[in-house]
C-alpha cells in the first residue's frame, strides 16, 4: 500500500486529517504509530477544528520536518532550504486543491469550528473532501521523497 492509500484508509478509520497523513509515514520517520497519533492529534480540523491550516497539510509538513529539517538552530542556510521545501510542498497542495486553509477547502457551509467533532457516519464521509485531501498531501510528500532519493 502506498502512502496516499494509507492516509485515506487512516482517515476513513476515524483518525483526523493530520494524523492520517503523518502516520502514513511513521515507518519512514522511525516513530511508532501511537506516538505519531498523539503528536499529530492537535492539528486536525485546521488546528483543533479552528479551520485554519488544513490538517493534511500540517501532517505533511510535520513529516517533512522529521525527514529533512536540520537540528542546528544556527544553520541559516539549512533553515532557509527547509522553509523553501515546505513552501514547495504547500504550493503543490494549493495548486492541486485550491487552498491550504481548512475552511476554504470545506466551503463555508461546512466550516463549523465547534471543538466537538462530528460523528463519523457514511453521510459524513460522503460530504467531506478530507479523505481525498489526505491522499493528496501524502502523495505530494511521497513524490517529493522519491525525487530527493533519485538525486
Amino acid at each position: 500500500m502506498n502512502h496516499a492509500e494509507e492516509a485515506g484508509k487512516l482517515f476513513q478509520s476515524g483518525y483526523n486529517c493530520a494524523q492520517s497523513v503523518f502516520c502514513a509515514f511513521c515507518e519512514e520517520l522511525g516513530i511508532d504509530r501511537k506516538t505519531g497519533i498523539r503528536l499529530s492529534a492537535s492539528f486536525g480540523g485546521g488546528f483543533g477544528r479552528q479551520r485554519e491550516v488544513c490538517g493534511a497539510v500540517s501532517g505533511m509538513c510535520m513529516a517533512a520536518g522529521l525527514l529533512f529539517a536540520s537540528e542546528d538552530p544556527n544553520d541559516a542556510e539549512a533553515k532557509a532550504a527547509h522553509y523553501a521545501r515546505i513552501q514547495q510542498l504547500c504550493g503543490e497542495f494549493k495548486k492541486e486543491c485550491g487552498s491550504i486553509i481548512c475552511r476554504d477547502l470545506l466551503g463555508s457551509e461546512n466550516a463549523d469550528n465547534s471543538p466537538v467533532p462530528e460523528k463519523r457516519t457514511e453521510a459524513y464521509y460522503k460530504k467531506r473532501p478530507c479523505a481525498d485531501l489526505c491522499k493528496t498531501a501524502a502523495h505530494i510528500l511521497e513524490q517529493y521523497i522519491a525525487s530527493v532519493e533519485q538525486k
